[in-house]
């Protein structure tokens, strides 16, 4: 579909709108999505005049909203690896990188001057300056984003699943799960389950005797690595069947309802806990990590992922009403994420008990160190888990549509354009900008020396993962 929406614009010079594609060609709004991996999905809100009727009040909220994430979630983790004055300097600076970048995707399709591109989305400005080479590798970014945030999304639905499950077999049956890991013996007990485990949860915490045949057999039944990720596909397999997923985007405000409760949640649990720091630099202690850990790499990943929104930046700041308050309704989305992120990690680090847990017991999903049977952790599971429900056919749509646009020539949905954060984020905004540049004999060694630094930047990012 995209290959005719183009037939038609190059058939007369870019400034003679006498041959406009008609409606037929262009995909319909209930088929416009746009999407932040391991954030949310939501339709398209059409547009005309070249831009929307958002106040700079909806616009920076709808960028906050997308962009947050299940990445929210790992965190605190995060700084735990990266130490905790180290994890606060890296958040902060991730923050300003990915915002820099960003704005050059804002700024990109300004930089064409031979051709209109009122219309254009980030996508066409990558295959103006590459080619096919830009289109096949949206493609190939765009499917490795979506499948490796459904893969994501599929171990949290079950890790929420299970701990569902399991908080209402012990209310059911008055056991206390708290006794089987280590924990904290008061009334907001923190667990440690990691603890004599490799660094691996187990997937089982109760305690079991020989003749109690019950709590063995749910424990056999309901598993969460052998037996709960099977039972999603029950679950979800109709639900990916929809043929059209506008149903599921109208469940769009659990994902700003989660994040809401969230952050009540962690200023409830801290204001309970208290605050439990302790600072050594480079030595670490039985119970506290040091400031600077080598770690620090693994937070840098999370932060790719969640500071991400460059594929649908474009598409979303069409909607602005006042475009020339682009830049500027952006930089404040990107510093209210940015103190977002602080805000859930720092608090979490911070009063996480120690002693008598160590900082190290802070799990990837800061929820895993909160028992089954504590009710606030379960509403946040509960909330989180109907969310990724609605957001999962959403992703498999996009999924397949793309797939098969591509390959069979059919579909191509024209707003889902995404790509994984090492393309969109680090190399392509940087490239364009180097090529525009050059293209206008404006291309100083300093400003090529810089993008270039980016670029190596995204790499090493991406490399280091693989060690760590």
């Amino acid at each position: 579909m995209n290959k005719r929406i183009h037939y038609y614009s190059r058939l007369t010079a870019p400034a003679d709108k006498a041959l406009i594609a008609p409606d037929h060609v262009v995909p319909a709004p209930e088929e416009c999505y746009v999407y932040s991996p391991l954030g949310s999905a939501y339709k398209l809100q059409s547009y005309t005049g070249g831009h929307g009727k958002n106040t700079s009040l909806v616009t920076i909220f709808m960028i906050w909203n997308t962009m947050m994430g299940t990445s929210i979630l790992s965190i605190p983790w995060g700084i735990k690896q990266a130490g905790f004055t180290t994890g606060m300097c890296v958040i902060m600076l991730m923050g300003i990188l990915t915002l820099y970048c960003c704005y050059r995707v804002v700024k990109s399709r300004a930089m064409i001057s031979s051709v209109d591109t009122t219309t254009w989305e980030y996508p066409d400005v990558c295959r103006y300056y590459f080619g096919s080479f830009g289109q096949w590798s949206s493609l190939l970014f765009s499917l490795v984003s979506l499948i490796g945030a459904m893969i994501v999304y599929w171990v949290l639905m079950s890790n929420f699943l299970f701990n569902t499950g399991r908080f209402i077999f012990n209310f059911i049956h008055h056991i206390n799960d708290t006794d089987a890991v280590l924990s904290t013996n008061d009334s907001n007990p923190v667990i440690c389950p990691s603890a004599g485990s490799g660094d691996h949860p187990d997937n089982s915490s109760m305690i079991f005797y020989a003749n109690d045949t019950g709590l063995q057999q749910f424990e056999k039944w309901w598993n969460k690595s052998k037996t709960v990720p099977f039972y999603l596909i029950g679950l979800l397999l109709p639900l990916l069947n929809f043929k059209s997923p506008s149903f599921f985007s109208k469940f769009n405000i659990l994902g700003t309802v989660s994040v809401l409760y969230l952050i009540f949640l962690v200023t409830f649990k801290a204001i309970r806990l208290g605050f439990h720091l302790e600072f050594h630099w480079f030595m670490q202690t039985e119970y506290f990590v040091p400031e600077i850990r080598f770690q620090f790499p693994q937070l840098t990943g999370v932060l790719t992922l969640a500071f991400f929104i460059h594929n649908c930046i474009i598409t979303l700041l069409k909607n602005n009403k006042n475009q020339e308050n682009n830049v500027r309704d952006l930089s404040i989305a990107y510093m209210l994420v940015t103190l977002t992120y602080l805000y859930i990690g720092v608090l979490v680090f911070a009063s996480f008990p120690s002693p008598p847990l160590t900082k190290d017991c802070i799990e990837q999903n800061f929820l895993d160190n909160f028992p089954s049977s504590d009710i606030l952790s379960f509403i946040a599971r509960i909330f989180l888990l109907f969310q990724m429900m609605t957001v999962y056919p959403l992703l498999g749509y996009l999924a397949r549509v793309q797939l098969l646009g591509h390959v069979f020539g059919d579909i191509y949905p024209r707003y889902s354009g995404a790509a994984c954060g090492l393309a969109f984020v680090f190399i392509y905004p940087s490239l364009i900008y180097i090529i525009s540049l050059h293209q206008e004999d404006r291309l100083t060694w300093p400003k090529l020396i810089f993008h270039i630094f980016i670029i190596i930047l995204g790499l090493a990012n991406l490399i280091v993962q693989f060690f760590m």
